[in-house]
């Protein structure tokens, strides 16, 4: 099974090749792996019938023990019979729904396959954690398949309303599975059925998985995706909507029923909403002409119907609701794909234009007879042998006294007559002969295309006479559950799927349902009740539509309330949520504790002072610069208090920090007025002086409060032997940030190459590369190194010497020469020219050396970022280009990668993310040596701290001097 598993994870990756080899025929290869999923299920049938359940386990994240384990008892069998057996006809029949088109159909064959690989895996997983991630994993690939056709607005909304709708349910679902995970103390479906947590969390985490499950079944109030959800290709109703998708939810209600049914809120949820989506489904179905939307509506109906059965949490009412599941997936998909072959015949489903069909396309209507007759439950078709056993089991319940048997009693009776009647309707709008409609011409359909629906209607009817044996396989499941409701005798013997059980009133009450069906279809042509506008004011798809707008509005409404484009603005709201919040905290604290020292060190006594004085004359500043300047002294204090606080590593990095920090403000205030004028003057001087005054003494009282508030002794004392230990390193900073904090560091990561995107994104205006590598016309001398001649740019982009002109000064740095003469300095490239390397070599000593010296991927990105600092200085964006002549995007993106591929590589192989391994050994001549992976994780944080401080650079500096040169370039920058 996990074999399988892995197959329908990879094969759709080869599919759209495939495609675009040998067409549409690539879905034979495609229906092979389902077929063959189908064949290995029923080879297991004898071990799952006898009891020995096949189960297979791989520990994929041992840490917090959640498993791929596989376990197919007889309700994981019977789904994945459904999913795999309708799967590979559904991937046969795509063959000739999209004959003749190749575009888009690479990969929709990838992801239906795919989303067949993920029902297989949903219904057979025994642990729960799985069961979500999967779950949500089907949602995403319904979107996909649901917006196909992504040129037309309604597909596009279809999908997006899909995806909404299931997986805000999935989250609800999500939230249940975590209570009942925590309350079992397992994650083992299995294992929390066979001794189910009770208490009030539990009941309530059953209430959220049920609002999952009924979203993604299409249950009222989650009704109106489904219809919607027609704007898909055909396969994609026949296989999502009618036998696999919309059955997670059904399958998920099975599955818990043996242990939850006696919840307080299982049956009156499960029934009441069952049996108004049953009535509700077969009403609207009666009002509408297309044919699939007939057949969408009729879904909702029979959706209700299966979750009433299988949430009524009796024996013999299960055993109706499985024969009912298998019963629904083989009729309601073989309708759905006659329905696409009418449409891809006749480019229509509107009953209005279709006249005399029954007579040119037998095969085709007898399929959909058989179909249709099964849905109604007409004998001999399994939908009838399930129909009655569901009447049996809900009258005995009514006649007990069951209130809420009777309810589903009567549901069931009144949405039976509506299935008969819509089934009617189908039948008469698809084949029927109409006066007043002209005669279709009907185009045969190649044979392959019938063969999928015809072989569904087939076993629509087959199964109808095997009922014995399907008795034998559902049986298991349905001994599963108590023979009664509490309070309710036991039936006298317990029931069994037979075509014939004599004269019973069940047979009696469906019999009656059918002719008030066919009453129910009369009436509805003789009053025309689809031409009549809506019963009520407004729908569900009513109230979905309104709360988007409402979100819209409300966000509109925010959004010009709040972001004004005022930095000052932004600033004080930040510091008036600081002051509130922080301070609401402190005043509500009864005991504050303080231990406080004058100082630690004498160091102190000299930093502190000018780090005061320094943030007061910032404030005064006038000039932009000066300010600035004035700002970093306060950083450079710190570096001397990390320095004299035994943090050596904090004070190199914040050194190197506070260093691009200012180079990166200087680019900046070159295109800004040196003074600053009246309009940066401050408005409500007073009111800004007042909030900075309150947040200089919330933060204070804090970091006082804090100082004493520890009661314990603190979990960093640990850190030391356990950066050792695990890590491997002895500087605990480094070791924390690439291996114990790791996922901290990931999303630092993140937030840098969102940084350096955006900084890009308002500079450059049209390509966020830049070709300054791409130079010609650099010309050595033979006689030395750097010397060059003056030269000139022509038309197609190459230099050549002006006649007459002597060799320039020499230039110590390749594009020495194309700095303006006023803005060079000889003695700056020579520092630069010497120093370069030697830097490049200390920042890669910084990044192997940071596991156990001061050090590491960040210093020592931020160091090899000076050398590139250096380099711009001195000769110019032209000279940045020749240091870097790579795109800093790459940079940032292999730095990304390779942080994240840490992070997954040893979850492939069952260990926790960003778990790290030490290689060690020895060596002729080298001696010890000793390795530890978390070292290449490192590598990928100095990458993207190097195409951050390019980024930088290439946007504030390079490309400003390049919009500087040429003036029609900076009045198309965004202002």
């Amino acid at each position: 099974m996990l074999i399988f598993l892995g197959a329908f994870a990879a094969l759709p990756l080869l599919l759209p090749w495939l495609v675009s080899r040998i067409g549409p025929r690539a879905f034979y290869v495609a229906a092979v792996l389902p077929a063959l999923a189908f064949v290995y299920t029923i080879v297991l049938a004898p071990a799952v019938f006898s009891g020995d359940i096949p189960f297979e386990e791989y520990h994929w994240i041992p840490a917090i023990d959640v498993s791929l384990s596989m376990r197919m008892d007889v309700l994981g069998w019977l789904l994945t019979l459904v999913v795999t057996g309708v799967g590979a006809l559904v991937m046969l029949y795509c063959r000739w729904y999209f004959r003749g088109k190749t575009q888009g159909v690479g990969q929709f064959s990838a992801v239906l396959l795919a989303f067949a690989g993920a029902m297989y895996g949903l219904v057979l997983t025994d642990d729960l954690v799985v069961l979500i991630m999967l779950w949500e994993v089907t949602s995403v690939l319904s979107y996909l398949l649901i917006g196909y056709y992504h040129a037309r607005s309604a597909s596009r909304r279809a999908a997006l309303q899909a995806l909404l709708v299931t997986t805000l349910g999935g989250l609800v679902m999500l939230i249940g599975v975590v209570l009942v995970v925590v309350q079992a103390g397992t994650s083992s479906l299995s294992a929390i059925l066979a001794d189910p947590p009770t208490g009030t969390v539990v009941d309530i985490a059953v209430l959220l998985l049920l609002v999952g499950a009924l979203s993604k079944s299409a249950i009222f109030p989650f009704h109106f995706w489904l219809p919607g959800a027609m704007a898909a290709p055909t396969p994609v109703s026949a296989y999502l909507h009618a036998a696999a998708m919309v059955k997670a939810g059904i399958y998920l209600v099975a599955r818990l029923a043996p242990g939850f049914a006696e919840t307080p809120f299982w049956r009156p949820t499960l029934i009441a909403l069952g049996v108004f989506t049953m009535l509700l489904g077969g009403f609207q179905a009666l009002r509408e002409r297309d044919l699939k939307r007939i057949l969408a509506f009729g879904t909702v109906s029979q959706l209700g119907f299966l979750t009433v059965m299988l949430g009524y949490g009796t024996r013999d009412a299960a055993l109706a609701g499985v024969a009912l599941l298998l019963s629904h997936a083989l009729f309601k998909s073989c309708l759905f794909l006659i329905v696409g072959v009418i449409d891809r015949q006749l480019n229509t489903r509107d009953i209005g234009q279709l006249s005399g069909l029954g007579r040119q396309a037998p095969v085709m209507a007898t399929a959909s007879f058989i179909a249709i007759a099964s849905m109604a439950g007409v004998i001999p078709t399994l939908g009838f042998v399930a129909k009655e056993t569901a009447l049996t089991a809900l009258l005995h319940e009514a006649e007990a006294g069951a209130g809420w048997g009777v309810v589903a009693l009567v549901g069931v009776v009144l949405g039976s007559a509506l299935t008969a009647a819509y089934g009617i309707r189908f039948l008469w709008g698809a084949y029927w002969t109409k006066r007043d409609v002209k005669a279709t011409d009907w185009p045969d359909p190649p044979i392959g295309f019938l063969s999928a629906p015809v072989l569904l209607a087939a076993a629509s009817l087959a199964l109808g006479f095997l009922a014995p044996i399907v008795d034998h396989w559902l049986a298991p499941y349905a001994d599963g559950l108590p023979e009664a409701t509490p309070g309710v005798p036991a039936p006298e013997y317990p029931y069994h799927l037979a075509l014939w059980h004599g004269l019973e009133p069940a047979l009696f009450i469906s019999l009656g349902t059918l002719a008030l069906g066919a009453g129910v279809f009369w009436v509805v042509r003789k009053t025309q009740l689809h031409t009549r506008p809506r019963v009520l004011p407004f729908t569900a798809n009513d109230v979905y539509n309104l709360a988007l707008r409402s979100i819209d509005h409300s966000s509109e409404w925010v959004t010009a309330r709040f972001q004004r484009g005022s930095l000052p603005f932004y600033v004080g709201t930040i510091f008036i949520v600081l002051v509130v919040a922080e301070g609401t905290a402190l005043l509500a604290s009864r005991d504050w504790r303080a231990q406080l020292d004058a100082w630690q060190s004498p160091a102190q006594l000299l930093a502190a002072p000018l780090m005061i004085a320094a943030g007061i004359l910032a404030v005064r500043a006038r000039k932009r610069f000066t300010g600035v300047a004035l700002v970093s002294v306060t950083g450079l204090g710190l570096v001397v208090l990390f320095a004299t606080s035994g943090a050596p590593d904090l004070a190199l990095t914040q050194v190197l920090i506070e260093t691009v920090t200012l180079v990166v403000f200087a680019l900046v205030l070159r295109r800004l007025p040196a003074r600053m004028g009246e309009q940066n003057a401050s408005v409500a001087p007073i009111a800004r002086a007042v909030l900075g005054v309150g947040v200089g003494l919330t933060m204070a009282l804090v970091a006082i409060v804090a100082t004493g508030a520890r009661q314990d002794v603190p979990v960093s004392m640990e850190w030391p032997p356990l950066s050792y230990e695990i890590g491997h390193g002895r500087n605990v900073v480094n070791v924390a940030l690439v291996d114990l904090r790791g996922w901290d560091t990931m999303g630092e990561l993140s937030v840098l190459v969102l940084a350096a995107t955006g900084v890009a994104s308002l500079v450059f205006i049209t390509d966020r590369s830049d070709n300054l590598a791409r130079r010609s016309g650099t010309a050595r001398s033979r006689t030395g190194i750097g010397r060059r001649r003056p030269l000139i740019e022509t038309d197609s982009g190459v230099r050549a010497r002006r006649p007459g002109e002597a060799d320039a000064p020499r230039a110590w740095l390749i594009s020495g020469s194309k700095v303006q003469p006023e803005n060079r300095s000889i003695l700056l490239e020579i520092i630069v020219r010497v120093l370069f390397h030697s830097i490049m070599i200390v920042s890669l000593y910084l990044l192997f050396a940071g596991h156990n010296l001061p050090g590491g991927g960040f210093a020592g990105g931020l160091v090899a970022g000076m050398g590139l600092v250096m380099r711009y200085i001195a000769g110019g964006r032209w000279e940045l280009g020749a240091a870097a002549p790579t795109d800093a995007g790459r940079l940032l993106g292999a730095g990304m990668a390779i942080a994240v591929l840490c992070a997954l590589l040893p979850m492939v192989f069952g260990f926790a993310p960003l778990q790290s391994f030490t290689f060690e050994g020895d060596l002729p001549l080298i001696g010890h040596w000793e390795f530890v992976t978390s070292t290449i994780f490192d590598v990928g944080v100095y990458l993207v701290v190097i195409g951050l401080v390019l980024d930088v650079l290439r946007s504030l500096g390079a490309e400003v001097d390049r919009q500087s040169q040429h003036p029609e370039d900076a009045e198309m920058a965004p202002s």
